[in-house]
């Protein structure tokens, strides 16, 4: 069983319990991962019948390069609300606010990017998880994604800070209920 298909076992589990809808917070650094974990759970969750299913990228929805702190705060304060979720995107290409997207309040939900797991928003997921790979391995990885060569190594430094801000205030990998320790060499 691949680590997608273990998760969302326990996704399920937990809303079994609970009753809830399955909401998944995926946090992490720049290049730990978050992306391909989130994207794999997507694949899981249609696989077994859930092809409502929906995946929000943080990536989406920062206010340009020193938004991390905003876009946390959009997560539990109109991502994860009860009535009409959603949040306001970001045009990279034109710098500027983009459309409101909305979010399916009833369908199973995956958030995945830097800042999505906070203490505000541990409490309104069914399962939140921390991806952890260290900033040496992380950089390169993040610096070499289609579509970032070239941009993101401009604004990498003032990123990581917002990044350490995030774990410092809010600590999310003592809020997650799974850590993925990923190997360097994946």
């Amino acid at each position: 069983m691949n680590a997608a298909a273990e998760m969302l076992d326990r996704v399920l589990a937990d809303v079994e319990a609970d009753g809830s809808r399955p909401v998944v917070l995926i946090d992490g650094g720049s290049g730990s991962g978050k992306t391909t974990l989130a994207g794999e759970l997507l694949a899981e969750f249609q696989a077994r019948g859930f092809g409502g299913a929906q995946l929000v990228s943080l990536d989406d929805a920062y206010p340009g390069w020193g938004g991390l702190a905003a876009a946390s705060q959009a997560v539990h304060r109109d991502m994860l609300r009860t009535e009409h979720p959603g949040y306001e995107s970001w045009d990279w290409a034109a710098d500027a606010p983009g459309p409101w997207r909305d979010i399916d309040g009833s369908a199973p939900l995956i958030i995945e990017g830097c800042g999505s797991l906070s203490r505000e928003s541990a409490p309104l997921a069914t399962t939140s998880v921390w991806i952890e790979l260290d900033e040496a391995h992380r950089k390169p990885r993040a610096l070499s994604r289609p579509g970032d060569v070239g941009v993101f190594e401009e604004f990498w430094e003032m990123w990581a800070a917002q990044e350490r801000e995030h774990w410092r205030r809010n600590a999310p990998f003592l809020l997650a209920d799974v850590v993925v320790e990923v190997s360097p060499d994946a």
